[in-house]
């Protein structure tokens, strides 16, 4: 590490420490960001610490949905994104709007909404899910007559391909994991015979069906450190490497393509964290009578097991 670097990360940890700060820092994320976490993880193990946090303020490394949903289950308390530019492509895809016309269209059905949303199409749906659990999710509800899945309609595919259930998908998806090809996926196999392929459920459904598993990033780094395999094919966003290499430094990681980059989330750096919590900028609210029905449904999906 550069001097550089390790004097900002002296500052940051000074000013975590007096501010009582914690650090929430999706898998996505920069390496020299993902080392200085309190916890890394995906989107659901950071909602569960989130909704648990005694921390008067929250940082969150992520983007801006994420954040969102640290406000809505944290309102007494102050959680900032480093960069207020770090959004959510699929999250801009729906508006609420949209989905209230929707749910007109289908007055009987229940609304799954994907964490990856902003507040107020949360605040229109039953129940929210992420990439880990939205299959138990959709298994809960036995007598929905009809099920509403927003926004991306691939992981909502896998929900349906898992679950038996038909769903009304809203045709939003990730531009990242979409760049992620059934090619790339063979081309891969092809010069890594004895690995192991392992992709998101937000991955199109040919590429999925290429894959030996099918996992949200928490779940593929508890399948690396629990799996045989020496060679892991890694179909996601290439952040996620930083953590899988860290913590199996015996296994070989192979991104399946270096296209699967979110810009986005790589705008927050050791600079901006440190400009964060030096100026207590950009605190993330909500509307009072949005962020309590939003709250109502990612409750809900945390009370899933």
């Amino acid at each position: 590490m550069d001097a550089g670097n390790t004097a900002i990360i002296d500052k940051i940890m000074s000013l975590k420490k007096a501010k009582n700060a914690l650090f929430l820092v999706h898998n996505y994320q920069l390496g020299e960001v993902q080392d200085i976490a309190d916890f890394a993880g995906d989107s659901l193990e950071l909602s569960r610490k989130a909704a648990t946090s005694d921390a008067d303020v929250i940082v969150f490394c992520g983007v801006h949905f994420m954040a969102e949903t640290a406000a809505i289950l944290n309102p007494e308390r102050t959680v900032l994104l480093p960069d207020l530019h770090s959004g959510c492509p699929m999250a801009d895809m729906i508006n609420a709007d949209q989905l209230r016309e929707l749910k007109k269209k289908h007055p009987k059905a229940k609304v799954v909404c994907y964490v990856n949303s902003t507040a107020e199409v949360k605040a229109e749906s039953d129940i929210c899910c992420t990439s880990a659990n939205a299959v138990k999710i959709v298994e809960t509800l036995k007598d929905a007559e009809e099920i509403i899945f927003v926004p991306d309609q691939y992981l909502g595919s896998y929900a349906a391909e898992q679950t038996g259930k038909e769903m009304i998908l809203w045709p939003g998806y990730c531009p990242t994991h979409a760049r992620i090809l059934p090619s790339d996926i063979q081309k891969r196999k092809a010069e890594n015979p004895n690995a192991v392929v392992i992709v998101h459920p937000e991955c199109k459904v040919e590429t999925r069906a290429l894959a030996d598993a099918r996992l949200s990033t928490g779940q593929m780094a508890q399948f690396a450190q629990e799996t045989d395999k020496k060679e892991i094919i890694v179909g996601t966003e290439i952040g996620l490497l930083h953590r899988l290499r860290k913590e199996n430094p015996d296994k070989t990681f192979i991104s399946a393509t270096e296209q699967a980059i979110c810009p986005r989330m790589k705008l927050i750096t050791l600079e901006t964290v440190l400009w964060s919590l030096e100026n207590m900028e950009n605190r993330i609210t909500i509307p009072e009578e949005i962020s309590i029905k939003a709250k109502n449904a990612v409750d809900r999906m945390l009370e899933v097991h």
